[in-house]
């Protein structure tokens, strides 16, 4: 047997001996790495979603006094789209224009960064990621600062006259859409200067020479090469904008409360466990079926 593994080959090399076969624990190893971060998941997602779940079904006519009873109470997901379908409206309209005032900035931001910035690059990247160093809360009290009826910002539009003197930004819709696009920003910004910075510029260059305006460039090179960022940075904007009830909270009015408003109300301030939980799964379901489509509308059907 020795002498066969040394049979030289065609090349005149000896011929190498196969490897030996790989035993249970070496199949194993990858599993065994999984385990943290699954055991994670089970611990602080899967159990607490499924106790989510539980308490939609909770009787509605139970307390924290007197107890919950898990009736299979189904119906409390049809009451809680009846009473609260206008939040639940609300959510994705502010989310949805918020994800479009932030595409509108975002993306012309992370093609000058990637693209034109030279040495002022990690600068910038660093201006776009600071925001994210100070508390969520801290910077939307800060808004709350720049928008009052008091403030610069508000004065300067009412001296140009797209303010009437009465008119005012605070507590208004306005207010919510621009807190919303101010701090999910960078979650946009980001993913798409990922992609944009390994967009090789030949590329554009050679656009240009086959007589291709700017448009056709951007429609046919650019954006489609950027669209893993694009959608990726679109998820993690949209995502959170939707369940947000920080900026509504501190920028808006009752009559601009979102779903997590209501959410945030039933859990912790009417104690109504059973509504606050379908209204809860009610938002995710809502998420996922807009997420599927978008996905596939966006040609990642691969990824579903």
């Amino acid at each position: 047997m020795t002498a066969l593994a040394h049979v030289p080959t065609s090349t005149g090399h000896p011929a190498t001996p196969p490897a030996p076969p790989r035993g249970g624990r070496h199949r194993l190893l990858p599993y065994l790495l999984l385990l943290p971060g699954a055991a994670w998941l089970l611990l602080f997602f899967a159990v607490p979603l499924f106790q989510l779940a539980a308490a939609s079904l909770y009787d509605p006519a139970g307390s924290l006094s007197t107890g919950y009873a898990l009736t299979w109470a189904f119906g409390n997901y049809p009451d809680a789209v009846q009473a609260y379908w206008p939040q639940l409206g609300r959510s994705f309209l502010y989310a949805g224009i918020a994800l479009v005032l932030g595409l509108l900035m975002g993306y012309p931001l992370a093609y000058a960064i990637a693209q034109k910035a030279g040495r002022w690059k990690n600068l910038l990247l660093v201006c776009v990621v600071a925001p994210m160093f100070t508390s969520f809360l801290v910077r939307t009290l800060a808004w709350k600062t720049i928008l009052s009826d008091n403030g610069a910002l508000v004065g300067l539009l009412r001296d140009v006259h797209l303010l009437g003197p009465d008119g005012r930004l605070l507590a208004t819709p306005v207010a919510v859409v621009l807190g919303l696009t101010y701090n999910f920003l960078p979650f946009l910004v980001l993913p798409l200067y990922a992609s944009l910075e390994r967009l090789d510029y030949r590329l554009l260059e050679a656009a240009g020479d086959l007589y291709a305006s700017p448009v056709q460039t951007f429609r046919r090179v650019t954006l489609p090469l950027s669209m893993p960022g694009l959608i990726a940075g679109t998820l993690l904007f949209f995502i959170p904008a939707t369940g947000d009830y920080i900026n509504a909270e501190l920028l808006g009015t009752p009559n601009e409360y979102m779903v997590g408003n209501v959410i945030d109300s039933a859990f912790l301030v009417r104690l109504d466990y059973p509504q606050g939980a379908a209204l809860s799964f009610l938002l995710m379901a809502a998420i996922l079926a807009v997420v599927f489509v978008y996905l596939r509308r966006a040609g990642m059907e691969e990824v579903l």
